[in-house]
């Protein structure tokens, strides 16, 4: 076991952190009952088999810390969160599970959960999970932590992109053709032999796409385009 980080050593003449255990299958809560029983300051007491019974038995035991499994049968592990994270003498959950999409993660977080790490998660690591998360502080396994950044980010992308395509949206269909073609890297030259127009038609096009845009320049056309996620045999919607 390694050394735990300085304030991670339960304090002396500190209550036990009640523990409940709630995972569908027996043998995996046998086996966090044994890795959280070489803790003296962690005490379990009780073990649920599916969600609907984890509410009924926290509300009954009002443990510090439910240690929560996702997938379960009946009433799941995200709905029990949400659920006891209603409760006025809510308890700190930590989502314990070996399924580790993004969805459940940032739904589990919403709901309220102190911490997400994956069943194979060191003992040292997981007690020192549960002590931090009794503390109220969030816990997220490094893993977790890349992907939920990496969703975030997602996020951030697709509202980039639905801001860019609503932007373009004030275009006419023929100065949004010729604003995806700007985006391609096209000159006028070849937007007008591509779409059999004269010179100085594309021209006007682009000095309207200019104007109704707030824009200065074809880069920034084209960056828009871009962030809208069109290609040049794209059409904005």
């Amino acid at each position: 076991m390694t050394s735990p980080a300085p304030g991670d050593e339960p304090a002396i003449d500190e209550p036990a952190i009640d523990v409940l255990i709630a995972d569908d299958d027996p043998v995996v809560r046998f086996g966090l009952r044994m890795m959280l029983s070489g803790a003296p300051d962690l005490r379990v007491v009780a073990e649920a088999g599916d969600g609907a019974e984890a509410v009924e038995l926290a509300r009954r035991h009002h443990p510090d810390v439910v240690l929560m499994d996702i997938r379960m049968p009946g009433t799941d592990g995200l709905t029990a969160t949400e659920t006891l994270r209603g409760d006025s003498r809510a308890p700190q959950v930590m989502v314990l599970t070996t399924f580790d999409a993004d969805a459940h993660v940032l739904r589990a977080l919403r709901a309220g959960a102190a911490g997400f790490l994956l069943k194979d998660t060191p003992p040292d690591e997981l007690v020192v999970a549960i002590r931090h998360a009794a503390q109220g502080r969030p816990v997220l396994s490094p893993e977790v932590t890349r992907r939920l950044i990496a969703k975030v980010a997602e996020s951030d992308e697709d509202a980039r992109r639905a801001t860019a395509r609503e932007r373009l949206g004030v275009l006419g269909e023929r100065e949004r053709e010729v604003a995806v073609e700007i985006g391609a890297g096209r000159s006028n030259a070849e937007i007008a032999a591509r779409y059999f127009l004269g010179l100085t038609t594309v021209k006007t096009h682009v000095s309207s796409i200019l104007t109704k845009l707030g824009l200065n320049n074809r880069v920034q056309v084209a960056l828009l385009v871009q962030e809208a996620g069109l290609g040049s045999t794209d059409r904005p919607e």
